[in-house]
């Protein structure tokens, strides 16, 4: 702790920036696409049962 190495220092800022960086990022995009797309299972259904019945 006596002496001051400048990569060291330069490293634990750089890590403290980017732990600001992400929280600020996921904070803003925080449920930003709410709305996820759902797929047409409407023919599932019929598929399944076609599968079952050559089973």
């Amino acid at each position: 702790m006596g002496s001051f190495d400048l990569g060291v220092g330069l490293a634990f800022w750089l890590m403290c920036g980017s732990v600001i960086l992400c929280i600020v990022y996921g904070a803003i995009n925080w449920n930003k696409d709410k709305e996820e797309k759902v797929l047409d299972t409407s023919s599932w259904d019929k598929d399944e049962d076609k599968i079952n019945e050559e089973l």
